[in-house]
């Protein structure tokens, strides 16, 4: 398999896409929704059409977009205060992800990155000249904050968080961003805090943002995402916010990659947000958790923590396989037993193995229901 820059140019989340594709099976391995989005936002975007949103929106992105995104932080139960220089809107999370590291980074840099984590995070990194420092979370999935501690060096740049975080469905709490700042309090550290999930925070949890911590705010590039919040990943927009100066730093770098975000896909956006009700948003997807959970008792598969946030279950196999490895189950699962998932070592940079997999409930409840039957008939 080919390598760029010391990474495969295809990950298990294609492959495993592809082979639940190829022998007609149930797909929970990717969070790609299958259900279809709000009709009230097609409207919108049919309305941006005809008033003739085609043209490049400003480097911060639509003014009215930037306007209903304070309104809807302020709204928060957690508010979030913003001003219009702390916002800009992007194509995605992975870019806002890259193009701040680009922001701050030198050659040579560290950037600490908690696994398991989302996959694109150790390649930007790399493409931007810096070295990864992977931490591994406990058998529990919580942070030992001595360990972590012992990654800190003089090269540290950067840590990136993600919560609710992909895979385990964690919740960063007002508490451990506490802990956290008094880890890196004392060392010139940038945080990179990825809250794309920040509306499925499950059983009465709220989201805490990161840029609610005081002295983290002045050190912080925190990303959302528009495709998480409505179902809309092909849209191509999010945004981030981050203090005046790292914004400005952001968009000095923005302007040669990208420039803006898809302009008529922002006034759709921007109208949404008038309306949009978050708690029916996080209603629906914990009733998909519940649902997804619930049936899953039927089998051999065992949760051993439900997830607190994001749209994802862990799930320990290993009362179903004790010597095959997480990555040969997953393909064993998709191909056999029709219902595809993926091995959490995919969320790792170099671990080979574990006892989980990890399943989507983004998906209609039919599809939930059938994969799920099909499992308690065939495990």
């Amino acid at each position: 398999m080919e390598k760029i820059h010391g990474f495969t140019h295809y990950s298990f989340f294609t492959e495993m896409s592809a082979l639940a594709a190829q022998y007609g099976s149930y797909d929970l391995s990717l969070g790609l929704p299958d259900f279809d989005i709000d009709e009230r936002l097609k409207l919108f975007l049919k309305e941006s059409a005809e008033l003739s949103h085609h043209q490049y929106e400003p480097l911060s992105g639509s003014s009215l977009l930037i306007e209903n995104i304070i309104r809807f932080n302020a709204k928060r139960i957690n508010a979030i205060t913003l001003k219009p220089r702390e916002i800009t809107v992007v194509p995605c999370a992975t870019f806002a992800l890259y193009t701040a590291l680009k922001s701050i980074m030198n050659q040579g840099d560290e950037v600490i990155i908690i696994q398991p984590s989302y996959y694109t995070y150790g390649p930007s990194v790399v493409i931007n000249g810096g070295l990864p420092v992977y931490y591994d979370l406990g058998d529990d999935f919580t942070i030992d904050w001595d360990k972590l501690k012992k990654c800190i060096s003089e090269k540290t740049k950067a840590i990136i968080v993600n919560s609710p975080q992909n895979p385990t469905g964690k919740i960063w709490k007002q508490k451990d961003w506490n802990q956290l700042y008094e880890l890196i309090k004392n060392h010139n550290i940038y945080l990179i805090s990825e809250e794309i999930y920040d509306t499925y925070c499950y059983d009465d949890a709220e989201h805490y943002s990161s840029y609610l911590h005081p002295d983290l705010k002045d050190r912080t590039f925190c990303i959302f995402s528009f495709g998480k919040m409505f179902h809309t990943s092909g849209w191509k927009v999010s945004y981030m916010i981050a203090p005046e100066k790292l914004t400005e730093l952001f968009q000095c770098h923005q302007q040669y990659i990208s420039y803006s975000a898809n302009a008529p896909a922002q006034y759709a956006l921007a109208k949404y947000l008038e309306l949009f009700d978050p708690s029916a948003n996080k209603q629906m997807m914990q009733r998909k958790r519940d649902m997804f959970n619930e049936m899953i008792l039927n089998t051999p598969l065992r949760i051993e923590q439900k997830a607190e946030g994001s749209v994802f279950q862990i799930v320990n196999f290993r009362n179903v396989s004790k010597t095959m490895t997480d990555v040969e189950f997953s393909k064993w699962l998709t191909i056999e037993k029709k219902v595809a998932c993926l091995p959490l070592s995919a969320f790792y940079n170099s671990r080979q193995n574990s006892n989980y997999i990890r399943f989507s409930f983004a998906k209609k409840d039919e599809i939930i229901i059938q994969a799920l039957e099909y499992l308690q008939k065939k495990l």
